[in-house]
């Protein structure tokens, strides 16, 4: 039997699925299982419109039970925004409970804190706790939980303190090497570069780009590059796994540079399970990649309140365009979590 592309790819890095749907996972776990589940607040939104297509199917199931455990908590309370986010929190740790047979025995279930939270260390940190309590509630131990947060200043300190309490995090919304660095010192479990601004998914798809070669030309190699190359001069246990993946192509070059981990969007899946023909060392790293700069390496980022971090910010105004737009678009669809979940309220 030929040999396909994800098969190919199971070999080099480990694979995630970037879906909070249990049909997917279970559709490409016959050879292997995915290792985690990633979520954040537009995939956990994608869930809640998969339940309103329909009053029967498992998405319209979990999202009633979400509903039904917050209400029973909170007798006689006025709903607002955070008894409506409780039960997204609660929906995302239902969903993960169907997830989680499809991973592996040491896989994570992931969650994103807040993005109206992401410049707040004291309310990130917060509602880190509460999704950890969410998901042990429904029998996920904590130990297989990893909290993605976005990596602001404020965020990574978060990140340190939840590390040192024994809480599992990734950094997420990375498009830099100092956040990435900054994120190891904090001692994340995970970090995500974006290999694409998250506006391309939906809110301005005519920004990605098709490059003639992913791989010599996209302007993410190079930074995703320097980070996995300064984690393995420092010898940091956090592991990157590249995210904001749009076509098998760009897969293809991500997996050239060998990062530990790829989490992969179900659409990809389908088509890399589908393919035969491509040969996954048909595309290489290019040789003209720049060994990274030691002054960052050497850069403490977390100290003075993350004071170096917040000077990356500072200076570079690209990225904080990228942060910011990624805040707003993962904000926009909080909102939209908490709106249908006052439609399901005036329903029971």
């Amino acid at each position: 039997m030929p040999t396909t592309l994800l098969s190919q790819l199971r070999d080099r890095v480990v694979i995630d699925v970037d879906s909070m749907d249990p049909d997917v996972a279970r559709r490409h776990t016959k050879e292997a299982r995915f290792c985690d589940m990633t979520s954040n607040q537009a995939i956990a939104l994608g869930e809640i419109l998969k339940a309103k297509d329909s009053e029967t199917n498992q998405a319209s199931q979990v999202l009633k039970a979400a509903v039904q455990t917050v209400k029973a908590v909170n007798a006689g309370v006025a709903f607002g925004p955070d008894q409506l986010n409780d039960m997204a929190d609660v929906m995302t740790a239902l969903f993960a409970k169907d997830v989680l047979p499809n991973l592996s025995s040491e896989g994570h279930v992931h969650a994103q804190t807040l993005p109206s939270l992401a410049k707040s260390t004291e309310g990130t940190i917060a509602h880190a706790k509460r999704l950890v309590k969410r998901f042990e509630a429904v029998g996920i131990p904590k130990s297989r939980v990893c909290i993605k947060i976005p990596a602001t200043p404020q965020g990574i300190l978060a990140c340190r303190e939840l590390q040192g309490s024994g809480i599992n995090t990734l950094a997420t919304i990375v498009f830099s090497l100092p956040q990435a660095l900054a994120a190891s010192q904090a001692g994340c479990l995970y970090v995500a570069p974006y290999f694409n601004e998250l506006c391309v998914h939906a809110k301005r798809p005519e920004a990605w780009v098709k490059y003639k070669s992913t791989v010599e030309e996209h302007p993410a190699i190079p930074v995703i590059d320097s980070i996995i190359k300064a984690f393995k001069a420092l010898e940091s246990s956090t592991l990157v796994m590249p995210a904001s993946i749009i076509t098998t192509e760009e897969i293809l070059a991500l997996a050239a540079l060998h990062p530990h981990h790829l989490t992969i969007s179900p659409k990809i899946l389908d088509q890399l399970a589908a393919d035969v023909t491509t040969e996954l060392n048909s595309v290489t790293a290019p040789g003209n990649l720049s060994s990274v700069d030691e002054t960052l390496i050497k850069t403490d980022y977390l100290a003075n309140n993350a004071e170096a971090l917040a000077n990356a910010f500072a200076v570079d105004n690209e990225l904080k365009r990228k942060m910011d737009e990624a805040l707003e678009i993962f904000e926009e669809a909080e909102e939209e979590t908490r709106n249908l979940f006052l439609e399901e309220l005036g329903r029971v």
